[in-house]
């Protein structure tokens, strides 16, 4: 069979790991496409870079516009990023017939609902292996592996910068702002890491796999987030201490009243395997009814884990370009006319257990104060631990366990305890999951 001509747009580091790696592995890659896969255009802003990388008889462009309006491609890889050229070239890609692989999770998540329309009208496919958690093959999995299971929850560590930050904070005792220093130093945070210390990276993710596992449209706007930034090495030491780690965990629910999506810092039980995951590395777990819980882990980025699902994606639309439209995989994993109106519910409505720390003026009836607040707003306390106070000051860091409880309890409690004259600080909030059922 002739082989599959490939465009690709964008040769920085996931361009140029799925160059190399298609050009490493080719015949193995062939083998199990039923054909070769074979990139044909390239086309980058940096044109000397791209004619190093290519070989000859490569056609290089610094016009992206003849890739997506070739009529020898195939398949057009968006590898570019961003949400405006990005769009327009995928849009025009799909115009013209093309199917498109592409790692861009800002754009999927925010514009993925009118793309997959699009492609769907127009009869070609929009795969995006890449876009979650890099080199795991998270989407494959929930799209295929668990069709079978009703998806109850999907608990991520799905960013690899906010992860290492956490690590090193706590295995080496050092501030947030050392250690981000430290990443931005080694590369594994960009020189303007926003994205990833307020989690909005990870929302991106979790957007797209809340979508996949319960059939409902992407809704990056109603995804609650909250990043590590405000974290303290006296919280990750506590929570140590307690039988926790803290992790920036991206978490989608199915409960009675719709859908969670949010996230946010988490207190995960130290037994669990995913409170274990270091450094970069990422890790999911999926519970389904029929399943359990399976966990998922790897590289969440880098040029050659990336390229790993980045052509799993190639070899896929390779087998299944000449299946009838209506006989592939769904996108979002179920059909597109049974797609469900279920609500993503308010944050406030979410319900689960909290650390809650507080420092406070050691002095009699601050703990029966500061309870009796707690127990108004419907909160049971789980364990209240009151730490020593300094030999030179008065005040006593308080913390407080909870059993599972609704948001806006917590909030409301959290207001009325900061107004004491006796509690000297902002209470710290961290949300605690078991992952446990």
């Amino acid at each position: 069979m002739k082989p599959i001509n490939v465009g690709l747009l964008g040769i920085g580091t996931v361009g140029g790991g799925t160059y190399t790696v298609l050009k490493r592995n080719r015949e193995e890659i062939a083998r199990r496409a039923g054909r070769e896969i074979v990139v044909t255009m390239i086309a980058d802003k940096d044109l000397d870079k791209a004619r190093q990388l290519a070989d000859p008889g490569v056609v290089v462009t610094d016009n992206a516009h003849e890739i997506t309006t070739h009529p020898a491609i195939d398949i057009v890889v968006e590898l570019i990023g961003g949400q405006t050229i990005a769009k327009d070239l995928i849009l025009e890609a799909i115009a013209h017939g093309k199917h498109v692989v592409t790692a861009n999770k800002a754009l999927l998540a925010n514009h993925g609902t009118e793309i997959f329309a699009v492609a769907r009208a127009k009869g070609v496919i929009v795969a995006f292996e890449a876009a979650v958690a890099g080199g795991i093959p998270i989407i494959k999995a929930l799209r295929e592996g668990l069709t079978a299971n009703r998806i109850t929850w999907i608990a991520g560590i799905i960013n690899g910068t906010a992860n290492f930050i956490l690590s090193e904070m706590r295995e080496k005792g050092l501030s947030f702002a050392e250690v981000l220093q430290q990443a931005q130093k080694l590369g594994y945070a960009e020189a303007d890491p926003t994205y990833d210390i307020e989690g909005i990276d990870a929302a991106h993710k979790i957007t797209l796999m809340s979508a996949i596992a319960f059939g409902i449209p992407v809704q990056f706007s109603k995804v609650y987030t909250e990043g590590i930034t405000k974290l303290t090495g006296e919280d990750i030491r506590y929570a140590e201490e307690l039988g926790y780690r803290i992790k920036l965990l991206g978490i989608t629910k199915r409960v009675e009243k719709g859908i969670e999506l949010r996230v946010h810092p988490t207190l995960i039980p130290i037994r669990r395997l995913i409170a274990n995951v270091e450094g970069v590395m990422n890790a999911v777990v999926v519970r389904g009814d029929a399943v359990g819980a399976t966990l998922y882990y790897g590289a969440g980025a880098g040029a050659e884990p990336t390229a790993s699902s980045v052509i799993a994606d190639l070899v896929d639309v390779t087998r299944m370009q000449t299946a009838d439209p209506m006989h592939r995989v769904p996108t979002l994993s179920f059909q597109p006319d049974l797609l469900s109106d279920t609500p993503v519910i308010s944050m406030e409505d979410v319900e689960t257990s909290y650390y809650l720390r507080m420092q406070v003026i050691d002095k009699p009836g601050v703990m029966a104060e500061i309870t009796r607040i707690v127990a108004d707003n419907d909160i049971s306390i789980s364990a209240l631990i009151q730490k020593e106070p300094g030999s030179d000051s008065d005040r006593v860091s308080v913390i407080m366990l909870t059993h599972l409880t609704v948001e806006k309890n917590i909030n409301a409690a959290i207001a009325r305890i900061e107004s004491l004259p006796v509690v000297t600080n902002k209470v710290i909030r961290i949300r605690i999951e078991e992952l446990n059922k």
